[in-house]
Parts: structure tokens; C-alpha cells; sequence
């Protein structure tokens, strides 16, 4: 796991190459290890590098092809590196490393840009000059778990791996207004929105070529459409337990110690039954709060002892301290994912012991293991019974249906039942919150969210709309930056068997009703744990770690808030009416719980102080 950057087009080459070294600077802790620049005429090419793979200086990047005519600046892993290796060599290239990077050098001479996007497997964001033609390519893998940020003005191209670096480097523009609107409704920002003017993030599945100073992009993979309706709940659960071991095993290559989280859960026990099976030699990491309602050491210590893998309990105190400076510094861009902040702790101390860590991410995101899940698949097959008159009458009335006290949830269910997806965005909290508090500052008063404005529709397509909305939102904008941008700020390389596309095509291809089997989330997952590790583990509730932010805020953090928003920068740039959040938090003391738009106003005025400290 590295940090990449480079600058693409004509220019000064000297002020070329001192941009891109600052923003190696910037990722530094993305790779403590190495750093290295290389310069041709009309591109310069950086990293910092994490090592992974092939810890001596054969893996030194830029990585360089015989002929010096190629470069190539890579972050991530490909776990199909060496099966490729083989295929190159039959081909005739002499390999000088034992790392994945030379294996995207030689494999884009030989096969070209999109057929080499298409081979490998992996989670990756790299780019690769071509000196003979005078072209660029950057590639991003096919579900995002890697950034990459750009910038293209005026026939040149500027990328790196983080918001922040790009714009240390001068590339990009003031804070935009519409990327400020996305994290006020969202407390994180998506793939389509940046918090700087002029500054894009490239799509997953995606290749940027640049010629001649044109940009043009292509995608080179996606989910595939239908569902197989032909294949029964226990063809579905042995084949997932194939691909998922498999895609287990491929995360178990390294030349570093590996770790894997392990919680009381049902994704992170079977990554470490599928280390156990394998044998990888792999210690188990699970955090204690001792007294915390999330703490959860004994059903994993009961878990490991069963599978017999090496485990240590990190305790951590239950009274978190707001380090609201680590989590701007760790994500570039406002970032306000409450379970962050134990992310960071968990990190930097599972960081001392191992390179790189298994996780359980994205097992909910495709076997479907979110409350909402099973509420969407619930209404859509109720609007698909509903006569479409009735539905259509219903629809046209939903604004008049009670949206506070006992009936909420039943209005909430009826909103999106007949509503379709415009109904879902539309019953979220986010933006009208400011707008009944006064919150919203001079400049952004007047604003409006495009989400909020999705047309209602009939509910009978709903969680196959709301899944592909989810993937393009909370997906790559929340969960997936929580993970690389949490454990990278500790040099510690997050990898998730969960994320396998192999696994996902297969995932994504199985009935709801096999996913949802008996209104059981993650049915098919849970089968699994019930045969391999234990039934009473199968039917736990899911719980997860997280920071009770909206508590703490009308408690222990309350004087720090209300510090920050009497001499804040939001209220002086016309963003927030600080007067009104404190007018707010003073009502919401009395219910011990205050609305989460407080805590994204107090993340935003802390990543606002510290990008100016940081810019002077």
C-alpha cells in the first residue's frame, strides 16, 4: 500500500517535479518506507511506498520498464500477480523483482491498458506513462477501495492519492459549494463531488487516458444484470464458501506480518475460520472496551479458541477522548464517520504488531446485511401487489403522512413502499434539519440537494435501485475511505476477502430471497458460520463498534463545541450559523441526544482550522 502523484502535460519540468514532491510530502504516511521520482520530458511520476511485497529496492518505485521507455506508479495489491507472472514469462519478460508492480509494467507491454485492467484482481490505483506514445493511463479498481484524485486544466493532468495533496500542491480551486451541500446532507463526501472546485475523483472500474492534453474516460467492468433464479439455497451457500476462501487465500500473500480483526460478528469470524482452514500463519486482533455495551472479547475469544487461531484482545479505555485533530488530519476531506475515531486507535495498535490486516468489510454491502435491506425487499414486494391505482393515489398523498411521534416508521415504510427510491432520499434527514434550525450560513442558505429531488416512482424495483444508489454514495464515500483512510494514516494495509469481485459477481447474481432467506440478513453468510464455527454465533444480532458522537456531544464534549462555534470559522466564512447549532444543543440537552448534523458542523469547523494551520 503506497501513495502515487504525478504531473502529465507541458510545463516547466523543475516546477513540474517540485509540485509532485510536495505532494509526496503529503502522503508520507501513506509510505514510510521509500520515496521515489522519475522525470521524462513532459511528465513526472512519484511515490511513496508502504512494502508489501518484495521489501528490497527491486520493488523501488517508479518502477521503470528495460527500455526506460514505460513507468509506473502503483498502490494496492493484486492478488492474482503471480498467476500473471507466469503467463509473462511464457511471453519471454525477465522479472528483476518479486513484486506485483513489475507485473502491471510487463503486463501493460504485452497486453495493453484494457485488457490488463480486465486481468487482474485486486484493489489497486496506479498510473503509467507511455514515453513512446506520449500518453498517460490512470486505472482505479473495479469496486473503489483505492482513491485517486485528479486535477485536468489546461492540457495538463495532476494525480495523487488524496484530496488534500493535490491541493497542496496548488491544483484545485476554493471550497465547493456543492461538495459542502453533500457533506452537510451526508457527513462524507462521494465519488461525484470533491470539497475543492477543479478537483475530480476518478470512478471505480475506471480508465483515465490523457493524449495531447485530452482527457477521456472508459469503464472496463460492471456488476452483472439478472439474477440467477435457478440455483437453491445450498448450491448458493457452497459456492460462496469456495470463492470466499479462495479470496481469502489470495489476501494471505505477503512478505510482512498479517493481522485480521476479530469481533463478535458474523464477517470478521469467517475470515478468521477461512485463515484457520487454510493455516495461515495470521494473529487475530480484537479491541476490548471492558464495560462498553459494543465490547464484545468473550464471543471472540470463544471464536478463536474453537478455530484455534493465535489472538490478542487490544483493551481500550471506554472514555474516548475527542481527537477530532487525528480525524482531519487522517482523511482529506471533511470526514464525519463517528467509528472512524476507534478506527484510528485500533490502527495505530494493531500497526506495531502487523503490515497487513484482514477486516470483514462488505460483507453487508452485497449479502445484504443492513436493517434496511430486508425493509426495502419487504415494501417492494408489497408494491408490487398494490394495485397501480391505489399505488399511484398513495404516492401523490405521501407528503400528508405524519413524519414525527409513534407513526414515523409506519410513514416512513409507506413513503418509499409507493414512492420508489425519490421516497428513500426524501424521508432521510440531512438537509431539511438545517433548514428548520437556522443552521445554514449566508452562502449556502439558498442551497438544494439533487438526491432530494429524485422523482417518486412505483417501490416494485426498490432494493435493486437502492443497492446500485448505495454503491455510488455510502459505499464509496463512507465506508470504504473509513477503512484506507483509518489504517493507512498508520502505515497499516487494510484487506478485506469480502471485497473479492469474483465473490461479489457471484453475490450479486443470487435471488433476494435467497439472500434474505426467512427475513434472515446475510442468510447465506450466517449458513456458513452455523456448519463451520457455531449456531449461537449464526444467530447473533449484528452490533459493530461505534462512538456515541450525538451522546458525548450534549455531555463531556459539550464545552468543546461550544468553544469551537463561538470563534468559528464556518460562521466568519458565511457556511454555519454557529449561534444557532449552540441555540440547538442547548434544546437537545434535555434528551441526553443530540442530531448528528452537530457533529458533521463540529467536524467540518475542525477540518476548516486545520487546512488553513496546515496550508500557512
Amino acid at each position: 500500500m503506497c501513495g502515487i502523484a504525478g504531473i502529465i502535460g507541458n510545463g516547466e519540468q523543475s516546477v513540474a517535479a517540485e509540485r509532485v514532491r510536495t505532494m509526496l510530502g503529503e502522503l508520507e504516511h501513506r509510505g514510510p518506507d521509500d520515496e521515489g521520482l522519475m522525470e521524462w520530458n513532459g511528465a513526472v511520476l512519484g511515490h511513496r511506498r508502504l512494502s508489501v511485497f518484495d521489501l528490497t529496492q527491486a520493488g523501488h518505485q517508479p518502477m521503470i520498464s528495460p527500455d526506460g521507455e514505460t513507468g509506473i506508479v502503483f498502490n494496492g495489491a493484486i492478488f492474482n500477480f503471480l498467476q500473471l507472472r507466469k503467463e509473462l514469462e511464457r511471453c519471454g519478460y525477465i522479472f528483476r523483482s518479486r513484486s506485483d508492480t513489475e507485473v502491471l509494467l510487463h503486463g501493460f507491454r504485452e497486453w495493453g491498458i484494457d485488457n490488463l485492467a480486465k486481468r487482474i484482481e485486486g484493489m489497486f490505483a496506479f498510473a503509467i506513462w507511455d514515453n513512446r506514445d506520449k500518453r498517460a493511463f490512470l486505472v482505479r479498481d473495479r469496486l473503489g477501495v483505492k482513491p485517486l484524485v485528479y486535477c485536468s486544466k489546461n492540457h495538463q493532468l495532476a494525480f495523487t492519492s488524496t484530496i488534500r495533496a493535490l491541493k497542496r500542491a496548488s491544483f484545485g480551486g476554493q471550497l465547493d459549494p456543492n461538495g459542502l451541500i453533500e457533506y452537510l446532507e451526508f457527513g462524507f463526501l462521494t465519488d461525484k463531488s470533491s470539497i475543492y472546485q477543479d478537483q475530480k475523483k476518478l470512478s471505480p472500474a475506471t480508465i483515465l487516458e490523457w493524449e495531447n492534453g485530452v482527457v477521456t474516460t472508459r469503464k472496463y467492468w460492471d456488476l452483472p444484470e439478472g439474477m440467477n433464479e435457478e440455483i437453491d439455497f445450498d448450491e448458493a451457500v457452497e459456492e460462496t464458501e469456495r470463492l470466499f476462501l479462495e479470496a481469502v487465500e489470495k489476501r494471505l500473500q505477503a512478505d510482512v506480518p498479517i493481522g485480521a480483526l476479530l469481533s463478535g460478528g458474523i464477517d470478521s469470524s469467517l475470515v478468521c475460520w477461512a485463515i484457520s482452514k487454510l493455516g495461515g500463519d495470521v494473529t487475530a486482533f480484537t479491541i476490548g472496551v471492558p464495560g462498553d455495551d459494543w465490547d464484545e472479547t468473550q464471543i471472540a475469544k470463544a471464536t478463536a479458541q474453537r478455530l484455534g487461531i493465535r489472538h490478542e484482545i487490544l483493551e481500550m479505555s471506554g472514555d474516548f477522548k475527542l481527537d477530532v485533530h487525528d480525524l482531519v488530519k487522517a482523511y482529506a476531506e471533511p470526514f464525519a464517520c463517528a467509528s472512524a475515531l476507534g478506527l484510528l486507535d485500533i490502527s495505530e495498535e494493531v500497526s506495531k504488531q502487523a503490515t497487513v490486516l484482514l477486516t470483514g468489510d462488505g460483507g453487508d454491502d452485497v449479502f445484504l446485511g443492513y436493517p434496511e435491506h430486508l425493509n426495502f425487499w419487504v415494501a417492494e414486494k408489497l408494491a408490487q401487489k398494490t394495485p397501480g391505482s391505489i399505488a399511484k393515489l398513495l404516492q401523490n398523498t405521501s407528503h400528508m403522512f405524519p413524519n414525527i411521534g409513534p407513526a414515523k416508521r409506519a410513514s416512513s415504510f409507506l413513503r418509499y413502499t409507493f414512492g420508489g427510491l425519490g421516497g428513500v432520499t426524501r424521508i432521510r434527514d440531512g438537509l431539511p434539519v438545517y433548514e428548520k434550525y437556522g443552521l445554514l450560513g449566508e452562502r449556502l442558505k439558498d442551497a438544494r440537494f439533487g438526491d432530494r429531488e429524485i422523482p417518486l416512482s412505483s417501490g416494485e424495483n426498490l432494493l435493486s435501485e437502492f443497492l446500485k444508489y448505495d454503491r455510488r454514495t455510502r459505499f464509496v464515500g463512507e465506508y470504504l475511505p473509513k477503512v484506507d483512510g483509518g489504517t493507512m494514516f498508520h502505515a497499516l494495509e487494510a484487506r478485506s476477502p469480502f471485497l473479492d469481485t469474483r465473490l461479489w459477481d457471484f453475490a450479486s447474481s443470487l435471488p433476494y430471497s435467497l439472500r434474505l432467506k426467512n427475513r434472515n440478513l446475510k442468510s447465506v453468510l450466517r449458513e456458513i458460520v452455523r456448519r463451520r464455527i457455531s449456531p449461537e454465533l449464526a444467530d447473533g444480532r449484528k452490533q459493530g463498534f461505534g462512538v456515541p458522537v450525538q451522546r458525548w456531544l450534549t455531555g463531556k464534549w459539550r464545552k468543546q463545541f461550544v468553544d469551537a462555534m463561538n470563534d468559528s470559522v464556518i460562521e466568519k466564512t458565511g457556511l454555519i450559523n454557529a449561534k444557532n447549532a449552540i441555540k440547538l444543543l442547548e434544546r437537545s440537552e434535555k434528551g441526553n441526544w443530540a442530531p448528528r448534523q452537530l457533529w458533521f458542523i463540529l467536524v467540518l469547523e475542525s477540518w476548516l482550522r486545520f487546512e488553513d494551520n496546515d496550508a500557512a
